[in-house]
């Protein structure tokens, strides 16, 4: 707990960070790398080049400072980085080198106002919050039989085109030995080396099969970037290099969206693009499993063919006697019963029976944010909603 010292200097630091925190995680991160830069390959490089990781980092230490006695609120967004960081191979000795350039930046931005009493409160804070963290990555470590940075190779043996930038690949080990468990929903890392930056870059991608003994199946779409988000190096890099006998380096299944699936609450399954493929993964598992329970399926696509996996849903249908599908597309008009046209409207599929179901939404973050709004709106409790993100942007509701 934050010592009754501390605590009003991390408070007054609440309308600082807001006012100077993309200014101190911008030189943070320079420093960082400059003196290491071997942390690069941790690190999403695409993002450094946008800003968008100094920005989330920003609304990060602010969302902390703003909730360091609110530990309810930090719990679950812990929980979260903590997967993240497990996925990625972060090592305890990691987290001096972080505390010291971040305290260092700080420092450097605040200058005079960076008082010896602030500056102690916050070394104090993060060293609270990095404690957290070691201790309970440690104990996923153990609980996932690993070790830090530890990596699977695994090989292609099928290469599927599940639409025109999407694309499933099949991963086995070259022995078929048994691979790590995984619960519906959750992610593996890919990591590859990225010739043109000489760095090893990783990537998390949404298992997208119900749990096999032998096999993970990713699926990945080709981000090609625009003027908002930078070109996919990861995904580029494996539509185009991988092939079926391509080997690939793969971390143990990480990730807390995981449903309950023995559950006999109704379930609601909210995706939108490739958003889709932790629902295939659990729409399976549900049929294999659970087979009585009611779901509702409701995807956003721009036409019938970008779905991808669209005849694994239709074989789940078939085994699912209470399974609801609805498509909401943009670009296409209305052709088939199960298909509405626009933007994703759930209001008259929420039944009074639904209002008490539990539900998963992964997709573009606007898009999870807008439809979280609107269960709430239809009577959804808060806390039967769970949405799918690999950054801070789970920080959003408490900034």
């Amino acid at each position: 707990m934050l010592s009754r010292s501390a605590k009003p200097y991390i408070d007054a630091s609440v309308p600082v960070l807001r006012q100077h925190g993309l200014a101190i995680t911008t030189l943070f991160y320079k420093n960082m790398f400059d003196a290491h830069p071997e942390l690069m390959n941790l690190f999403n490089m695409g993002n450094q080049a946008n800003g968008s990781q100094q920005q989330s980092l920003a609304a990060a230490v602010f969302a902390y400072a703003a909730n360091i006695d609110n530990t309810d609120a930090l719990k679950p967004v812990i929980e979260r980085i903590v997967h993240k960081h497990v996925s990625v191979g972060i090592k305890p000795a990691h987290y001096p080198i972080v505390g010291s350039h971040l305290i260092g930046a700080i420092k450097a931005v605040l200058g005079d106002a960076a008082t010896p009493e602030l500056i102690a409160a916050w070394e104090e804070a993060y060293g609270l919050l990095a404690d957290a963290l070691i201790t309970t990555e440690a104990e996923l470590y153990k609980q996932n039989n690993q070790q830090p940075d530890e990596w699977i190779k695994l090989k292609v043996t099928e290469k599927l085109h599940q639409s025109d930038n999407v694309v499933s690949f099949t991963l086995r080990a070259d022995d078929q030995t048994q691979l790590p468990a995984f619960k519906p929903g959750q992610y593996i890392s890919v990591a590859v080396h990225i010739e043109d930056l000489n760095l090893r870059q990783i990537r998390q991608y949404s298992l997208s099969d119900a749990p096999q003994k032998d096999t993970f199946r990713i699926t990945v779409k080709r981000e090609s970037g625009d003027e908002y988000k930078p070109q996919g190096n990861v995904s580029n890099w494996l539509h185009q290099h991988t092939r079926v006998g391509s080997s690939i380096n793969v971390s143990f299944p990480s990730g807390n969206f995981t449903p309950d699936i023995q559950d006999l609450r109704p379930i609601g399954l909210v995706s939108a693009g490739v958003g889709i493929t932790p629902m295939i993964s659990i729409v399976k598992d549900i049929a294999a499993k659970n087979p009585n329970r009611k779901v509702l399926f409701a995807h956003a696509a721009r036409n019938r063919a970008s779905i991808a996996h669209a005849d694994e849903i239709q074989n789940a249908k078939s085994e699912l006697a209470n399974l609801d599908t609805i498509f909401f597309l943009n670009d296409s008009k209305k052709q088939h019963i199960d298909e509405r046209e626009g933007r994703m409207d759930l209001s008259a599929h929420i039944t009074p029976e639904f209002k008490d179901g539990i539900y998963y939404i992964c997709g573009p973050q606007s898009f999870m944010d807008d439809q979280r709004d609107a269960l709430l709106e239809l009577g959804v409790n808060p806390g039967n909603i769970h949405r799918e993100v690999f950054g801070p942007e789970s920080l959003n509701h408490m900034i």
